[in-house]
C-alpha cells in the first residue's frame, strides 16, 4: 500500500484551512465571493428538481409495489447486481387459489362454475397489472433513478469542486490583502531617517530588507490570486453547463411521465374490458341477487351502465313480472325435464317464483324465449320460476 505521509498532511492542512475559513464566513469574519443571480438561480432550480424528483420516484415505488419487504428484496438483487426472480401479482395467487378451490368445490356445480369465471378473471387482471409493473418501470422509474444516481451526482462532484475553487480564492484574496498592507507598511517605516551617528544604521538595513521581502511575497500572492481566479471561472463554467442541463432533463421527464400515464390508462383499459365481460358472464349473479334476509321486493338489484332495464321506470313491470302473467298456462314439455337439488334457500319475490328450501329435489325445464339464468321448477302441484345459481343439476 502506498501511504505518502507528506500528501497527506498537506490534504490535511488543506481541508482545516478550509474549514477554518468556511466558519469565519459563516460568522461573518471573513469575505465570501458572491456568485451572479443567474448562477445562483440555477443552483436553486436544480435543487428543487433533485428533491421533488426523488419523492416522486420513492413514491411511484409505493404505489407500484406497495409491499416494503417486496421493495427492500429488489433493492438487495439490484445492489448483488443479480436478475429479481419472478413474483407472482396478488391478482395471479387470488385466481389461482380460486381455481384449486373450483376443483375441490366441483366445477358442475354453480360455486365451482362461478369460481372458476373469476379466478380466470383475476388471474387475467393480475397479468395485465405484471406488464403495466414492467411498463412503468422501464419508462418512467429507471430514468428518474438514472437522473439521481447518474446525473445528479456528476452536478453534485462538480458544485463541490466549486465550492472549493471559491474557498481557494478567498484565500488569495485574504493573503494578497495581507501582503499589500505589510508592504504598506514596510514603506512607511523605511521613509523614516535612519541614525547615521551609529556605526551601523540598522533600522535602515532591516527596513529596506523588510521591504524587499513583502514585495516578493506580494508578486506571489498576485500570481496565486491569477490562478485561482482562473481555475475558479474554468469550474465554475463547468458547473453553469451541467445546470443548464437541467431543462433537458425536464423535457426528458416530461416524456417519461407521458408514457407513464399512457401505460396507467391502458391498464385501467384492459381491467375495465375484462370486469365487464365477467359482469356479462355472471349476469344472473349481478342482476337478480336480492337483499338479505329480506322478502321485500322493491329491493332493486346492481345492474350494469349497459343493462338495459336499470333505465326502466321504477312502477313499469319488468320482463319477468310480465312473463308472470302466463306462468300457469306454461306446460313441461315432452321430453328435456331433469331433476335438480336445491343447494341453497331461495324465497320467492313474487307469485311467478317458486320459493325452494335446502336439499330438496325438484324437476326442472326450460320454455323457449325464457331468460337463460331462470329455469321452470315444479314440486309436486305448485310450480314457478327458479334461479339456475340455486341449484345443481342431476344428470
Amino acid at each position: 500500500m502506498d501511504f505518502n505521509v507528506r500528501k497527506l498532511a498537506t490534504d490535511a492542512g488543506i481541508f482545516f484551512s478550509r474549514a477554518v475559513q468556511f466558519t469565519e464566513e459563516k460568522l461573518g469574519q471573513a469575505e465570501k465571493t458572491e456568485l451572479d443571480a443567474h448562477f445562483e438561480n440555477l443552483l436553486s432550480r436544480a435543487d428543487c428538481t433533485k428533491n421533488w424528483t426523488e419523492k416522486i420516484y420513492r413514491q411511484t415505488e409505493v404505489v407500484l409495489q406497495p409491499n416494503p419487504g417486496a421493495r427492500i428484496e429488489e433493492f438487495l438483487y439490484e445492489k448483488l447486481d443479480r436478475k429479481v426472480p419472478p413474483r407472482p401479482t396478488n391478482g395471479e395467487i387470488l385466481g389461482q387459489f380460486m381455481l384449486e378451490a373450483a376443483k375441490e368445490f366441483g366445477s358442475g356445480t354453480p360455486y365451482g362454475s362461478t369460481l372458476i369465471k373469476v379466478g380466470d378473471c383475476q388471474r387475467r387482471l393480475g397479468g395485465a397489472e405484471r406488464e403495466f409493473l414492467q411498463t412503468s418501470s422501464i419508462s418512467f422509474l429507471i430514468p428518474l433513478r438514472n437522473f439521481l444516481e447518474g446525473d445528479w451526482r456528476t452536478i453534485s462532484r462538480e458544485r463541490k469542486l466549486l465550492e472549493n475553487r471559491r474557498l481557494d480564492l478567498d484565500a488569495c484574496k485574504a493573503r494578497l490583502k495581507k501582503a499589500k498592507a505589510a508592504e504598506t507598511k514596510a514603506a512607511c517605516e523605511g521613509e523614516a531617517v535612519p541614525d547615521f551617528q551609529e556605526t551601523r544604521p540598522r533600522n535602515y538595513v532591516l527596513s529596506a530588507s523588510a521591504s524587499a521581502l513583502w514585495n516578493e511575497e506580494l508578486d506571489k500572492a498576485e500570481h496565486e490570486l491569477r490562478v485561482a481566479q482562473t481555475e475558479f471561472d474554468r469550474q465554475a463554467e463547468v458547473t453553469r453547463l451541467l445546470l443548464e442541463g437541467i431543462s433537458s432533463t425536464h423535457v426528458n421527464h416530461l416524456r417519461c411521465l407521458c408514457e407513464f400515464v399512457e401505460a396507467q390508462a391502458m391498464y385501467y383499459s384492459q381491467c375495465h374490458k375484462y370486469m365487464l365481460e365477467l359482469q356479462r358472464e355472471l349476469g344472473s349473479l349481478l342482476s337478480f341477487r336480492r337483499c338479505p334476509d329480506s322478502l321485500d321486493v322493491n329491493c332493486h338489484p346492481a345492474s350494469s351502465p349497459t343493462d338495459p332495464s336499470a333505465f326502466l321506470p321504477l312502477n313499469s313491470p319488468s320482463p319477468l313480472e310480465t312473463d308472470a302473467l302466463q306462468i300457469e298456462e306454461v306446460q313441461p314439455p315432452a321430453s328435456g325435464t331433469r331433476k335438480a337439488k336445491v343447494l341453497y334457500d331461495y324465497d320467492a319475490g313474487d307469485s311467478s317464483e317458486l320459493s325452494l328450501r335446502a336439499d330438496e329435489l325438484i324437476t326442472v325445464y326450460t320454455v323457449p324465449g325464457m331468460d337463460s339464468d331462470w329455469l321452470i321448477g315444479e314440486r309436486g302441484n305448485q310450480k314457478g320460476k327458479v334461479p339456475v345459481t340455486y341449484l345443481e343439476l342431476l344428470s
